[in-house]
């Protein structure tokens, strides 16, 4: 037995209450946060830990069931020997979804424990960091008071703003579009030309409603229209992809989808939405990202900094992931850079 096998594999399931629940244009209502937080031990003691995104419940399911005793006596430094031997576990009930959301959890634990063992952040595993720092944008202006949807998006949006975010991304989708419309020409002028502002409509467009809607956002400056359209509509996507390392298979498989979309002209910008260690692992990922493409005055990849009320992004971590005039740092530490706080884990595991 070498001292990085892997000794025990352990899935906490936690969920948080939201004082001021949200909500999108799927109409899901967000009454809580929660996560499936991996914790993956080696023989000598070192621990990773990874995250998955999606209903915590199925990822600890498929990790207890399928992914967890298949892993226990290897070696956890053959990350991609793993990751390969576990897709191929599953891929007859399960190439996407919920089975790649869980082994993207493990896969971010391996190269936590891999980063620990030689005493290297993430980004050093993965070709070293073109950045030291990531600029972020601010995800929020979700549905909350109905009765004042504009005035409150514009309330946040200036907030935003003050605290020195340089780009924010606004929900739209509210099943009226000359509503949306008013709601993103308001925050347009509140937050003035110098902001960037994007839109995420959580795919409730069909093709012609997203294409009438996409002239008048184009009006207003609208630097990408996230999701206008069914996740399954392929073809009328690719202008910009968002691999989230804990739902895209981890660390490894969203390196993949990074060489390939450069390798094609499409721009590479990570969804995150999730706990300390989500964003850890995303800022080692986006900090191994070369310029999309190189240039003189660059415009490296952004970190979707969503600023929702979630305990598990502010606390987990015992030293909290900021930013400060719009800029995260990179995490200089070994592995995720990061030390959880096991407290955190103990005050909301539900399973």
């Amino acid at each position: 037995m070498t001292a990085s096998t892997i000794k025990k594999v352990t899935c906490h399931v936690v969920s948080a209450p939201v004082e001021r629940p949200f909500t999108s244009s799927r109409g899901w209502l967000y009454k809580t946060r929660g996560s499936c937080i991996v914790e993956i031990e080696t023989s000598d003691g070192i621990v990773g830990w990874g995250e998955c995104y999606g209903p915590s419940a199925v990822a600890k399911a498929f990790i207890d069931t399928q992914f967890a005793p298949r892993i226990i006596g290897r070696d956890a430094f053959d990350v991609e020997v793993i990751w390969e031997d576990l897709y191929n576990r599953i891929k007859d009930y399960g190439t996407t979804g919920m089975a790649i959301s869980a082994l993207s959890g493990i896969d971010i634990a391996l190269w936590d424990i891999v980063g620990k063992s030689v005493n290297k952040p993430i980004h050093k595993l993965i070709g070293g960091a073109y950045r030291t720092e990531v600029t972020c944008y601010a995800t929020g202006l979700y549905f909350i008071d109905m009765n004042r949807l504009v005035e409150e998006a514009v309330e946040e949006a200036r907030e935003f703003a003050e605290e020195g975010f340089q780009a924010i991304k606004m929900k739209i989708g509210l099943g009226d579009p000359k509503l949306d419309i008013r709601r993103v020409a308001a925050v347009r002028e509140a937050i003035g030309d110098n902001v960037r502002l994007m839109v995420d409509a959580n795919h409730c467009f069909t093709v012609p409603q997203a294409i009438r809607i996409g002239r008048e956002l184009e009006k207003l400056d609208i630097e990408w229209f996230e999701e206008p359209i069914s996740p399954e509509d392929v073809d009328g996507y690719m202008d910009i992809v968002q691999p989230d390392v804990c739902a895209a298979g981890g660390i490894s498989e969203c390196r993949k989808i990074a060489t390939l979309a450069i390798t094609h002209g499409v721009e590479c910008v990570p969804h995150a939405w999730g706990s300390a260690i989500g964003v850890a692992a995303t800022l080692h990922f986006l900090a191994a990202l070369p310029d999309q493409p190189p240039s003189y005055r660059p415009m490296p990849p952004m970190l979707e900094f969503e600023q929702c009320e979630n305990p598990f992004r502010d606390y987990l971590s015992r030293e909290p992931i900021v930013q400060h005039r719009g800029k995260v740092q990179v995490p200089t530490g070994a592995g995720l850079g990061i030390e959880i706080d096991r407290t955190v884990l103990d005050k909301y595991r539900v399973g």
